[in-house]
């Protein structure tokens, strides 16, 4: 009965360090600088049900239940090679002009995914926008599958930031 026991606690030893082991938490921040008015770039930012009017990648955008823009809309993405992913509003506010939102499923290699994007203004003609997120791998496994690692999670990320940061860009100043 001794060594069952003995087992058992060292056994529970392992289990926080094994939980310890699996998927970090991955922070992922970008931002570009827009020569549009902070009012003209939210314009074009803000509308839950419209991710296409700004990002090049998504080819339709279905508000599934919900307001777009109050949150707790659910919104199904479909991209441009036809996968979907589906998102929740979370936050969204026009006085501070930041919404936040996170992934309930789709194609990405992520989990746990939240992500904000907000507005600010630099001068009356010049505006700033950040994109921010924190996810985890898709495969929180501790030898995670061929892309679903902590880096395919990171630089497809920062793919579809920036593609979307260099777009509103583009929009925003009228070019």
């Amino acid at each position: 009965m001794k060594a069952l026991f003995t087992s058992f606690v060292l056994l529970a030893g392992l289990i926080p360090a094994a939980s310890h082991a699996a998927a970090e938490t991955l922070k992922l921040e970008e931002s570009v600088e827009i020569n549009a008015k902070a009012d003209t770039v939210w314009a074009n930012v803000s509308n839950f049900g419209d991710l296409g009017l700004w990002h090049p990648a998504i080819k339709t955008t279905h508000i599934l239940s919900g307001t777009p823009n109050l949150p707790g809309a659910i919104r199904l993405l479909t991209l441009q090679d036809n996968s979907q992913v589906k998102e929740e509003l979370l936050t969204f506010s026009p006085a501070q002009k930041t919404f936040s939102y996170k992934i309930l499923e789709g194609v990405l290699p992520v989990s746990n995914y939240r992500s904000t994007i907000t507005v600010k203004a630099i001068s009356d003609s010049k505006s700033k926008v950040t994109w921010s997120g924190d996810f985890k791998r898709k495969d929180l496994s501790d030898k995670p599958v061929a892309n679903q690692t902590d880096n395919d999670a990171i630089k497809t990320m920062t793919v579809v930031y920036r593609a979307g940061l260099d777009n509103l860009k583009k929009i925003s100043e009228g070019m």
